[in-house]
């Protein structure tokens, strides 16, 4: 089993409030129809969710809408930014919203529960690739097994721009990129774990990692998609759900290296390897890898609680499990995961099981 995950501490970030690998979730099947609707609402459905979740929740929103008459969902009501922005814009910055949802399923019970939200349901996985320019000829032959070397070897190249990477201490993809470059390392360079992670940047492994300016180019998530199409920047390390939302071209990772499995190899792998975010006031702490599981919840001010139930029983129902899946992009979880079972909505709790023990063990 892991270790303990630290207590995390993030940097205070300003969010506009209102406006997967082998051997995960197979075999499991739906029990029954889904379950029946939470109370409507007369009122606006308001979501702050990570960035890679914007088409799929943008999707399910507007579908809850049209099923349920007497609520709407407008775009204005849906904010999606870095994952830990989004516990940020909760805990610090009195943001209000029906449903929040992060690309780590650690931060929920860590930083919401219990003062602002008592159980989360993990919905989907979606592993880390490899996305890239495919018309730039320097990346010809990029594959799973050699990605790290061609990588470095085309954005070194005289006319290709840079390599997009992400805050790691506002966004989990921030962290997820570092793991699987030193994943990459260990798995293909004989455990070496800077042999990747080295070229991209400075500080060694374990601490505080500074993007190299000379091949790198930091940006957000939400711009990414744009960023690339327009020649701004020429690859970067994203969800495959991004990836196949965004129709880009993407190479995809060993499933540890994409932090896709959690078999005994790879929670032994994620053991041994950890970063370092800035904290609000400036000093260190530190982050260890873990599968990567989408998860969400109802925060205990949501503004209109039994419309944020009523969006997360069509998340895990198997028409939001459609949406999620279509093209590949997530590997939904059903029954879905949860940390705490007897805090579930009665409406929810028929389809939801509690949390594995290996997944259990990065809560504690």
């Amino acid at each position: 089993m892991a270790a303990a995950t630290p207590v995390w501490i993030v940097v205070l970030i300003v969010v506009a409030a209102g406006a997967v690998g082998a051997g995960f979730f197979g075999g499991y099947e739906y029990r029954g129809g889904a379950a029946s609707r939470a109370a409507t609402v007369n009122d606006t459905l308001s979501v702050l969710a990570a960035g890679s979740l914007t088409t799929f929740f943008s999707t399910l929103a507007s579908d809850l809408a049209a099923q349920n008459h007497s609520a709407s969902a407008p775009s204005a009501a849906q904010v999606y930014e870095g994952s830990l922005d989004v516990t940020t814009a909760i805990t610090s910055l009195a943001s209000k919203a029906d449903v929040a949802a992060v690309a780590d399923f650690r931060l929920i019970p860590q930083l919401l529960e219990p003062k602002f939200a008592s159980y989360e349901v993990v919905f989907g996985a979606s592993p880390e690739v490899l996305v890239y320019n495919s018309s730039i000829s320097a990346f010809d032959g990029i594959n799973t097994s050699n990605w790290g070397s061609v990588l470095y070897t085309a954005v070194s190249t005289k006319g290709v721009a840079p390599f997009a990477v992400w805050n790691a201490s506002t966004d989990p993809n921030g962290y997820n990129e570092i793991f699987s470059m030193m994943l990459q390392g260990v798995i293909y360079d004989s455990g070496n774990n800077a042999s990747v992670y080295g070229h991209f940047y400075s500080g060694s492994p374990g601490a505080y990692a500074t993007p190299n300016p000379a091949i790198t180019v930091g940006e957000h998530e939400s711009e990414a998609a744009s960023l690339l199409k327009t020649g701004v920047v020429s690859s970067l390390i994203t969800y495959r759900a991004f990836a196949i939302a965004n129709d880009l071209s993407y190479v995809s990772l060993n499933p540890i290296v994409g932090l896709g499995a959690n078999n005994t190899t790879a929670l032994h792998d994620y053991q041994q390897l950890s970063t370092e975010i800035l904290s609000s006031t400036g000093s260190l702490t530190p982050v260890k890898p873990a599968p990567v599981l989408f998860a969400a919840t109802v925060p205990l001010n949501a503004p209109n609680p039994a419309l944020g139930v009523e969006f997360l029983d069509l998340l895990i129902s198997p028409q939001g499990e459609a949406v999620l899946s279509a093209g590949g992009a997530f590997t939904p979880i059903f029954p879905a995961w949860t940390d705490a079972p007897a805090n579930v909505p009665p409406v929810l709790a028929p389809d939801v099981t509690t949390l594995p023990a290996w997944a259990q063990g990065y809560l504690s």
